[in-house]
């Protein structure tokens, strides 16, 4: 299995889950749109088993876990083959879980400090979240002004559309963009697993540009 984020296409799906059986099918749209990573988030009772249905259809894929809270749900993530972590802030709790159990992680950072206090641990890509609120692509220039040259790197997440995210592609510093413009919910619950596929295709074709 490969463990951490796959960054060349600088595109990551965050997945709310809200049926289980929604999870094949999710998968299935995204690979057809060319992307081989999902990132799925603890919020919903389904998520777990929605992680262990695509790892074990489509283990080609990297199936990331999101909003991770609890330090508990380490090792069942990796007992599932998760490639990846990402949680909202910087719990250290989780981080030494994670940490312990080798599970890669980009933990949430919106100020100088938190950044700090990552690259205190060795973490250098950090989830810059909630993106839009705490400033945008403006709050992750000037944040990269003292960081950029240290090596790290931002996944901004968090009110994130398609027009906005290309104010991030256009940044070097961002090495993926985490949205949901592309898999949200509501495309998920009305079955339109097409339209998923063309919005990701779309996505990537934007990124794609900027990575020229």
């Amino acid at each position: 299995m490969t463990h951490g984020f796959q960054l060349n296409q600088r595109l990551v799906p965050v997945v709310v889950l809200e049926r289980a059986e929604d999870a094949i099918p999710l998968a299935e749209a995204l690979i057809s749109a060319g992307l081989q990573q999902i990132e799925i988030t603890l919020r919903s009772p389904v998520a777990l088993d929605g992680i262990r249905q695509v790892r074990e259809r489509f283990p080609e894929m990297l199936v990331g876990a999101g909003t991770i809270l609890d330090p508990a749900v380490i090792r069942q993530l990796v007992d599932l083959g998760v490639s990846f972590g990402v949680s909202p802030g910087m719990d250290e709790r989780v981080l030494d879980a994670a940490e312990a159990a080798g599970l890669p992680m980009a933990p949430g950072v919106m100020t100088p400090s938190e950044i700090d206090r990552a690259r205190s641990r060795g973490l250098k890509l950090l989830k810059f979240f909630p993106a839009e609120t705490a400033g945008g692509s403006a709050m992750v220039k000037a944040l990269a002004g003292p960081y950029g040259h240290t090596g790290v790197r931002f996944i901004p997440t968090g009110g994130i559309d398609a027009a906005k995210a290309r104010e991030y592609f256009a940044m070097p510093e961002v090495a993926a963009v985490g949205g949901s413009w592309f898999v949200n919910k509501k495309l998920i619950a009305d079955g339109a697993f097409g339209e998923i596929e063309r919005l990701t295709c779309e996505a990537l074709e934007v990124a794609a540009e900027y990575a020229k």
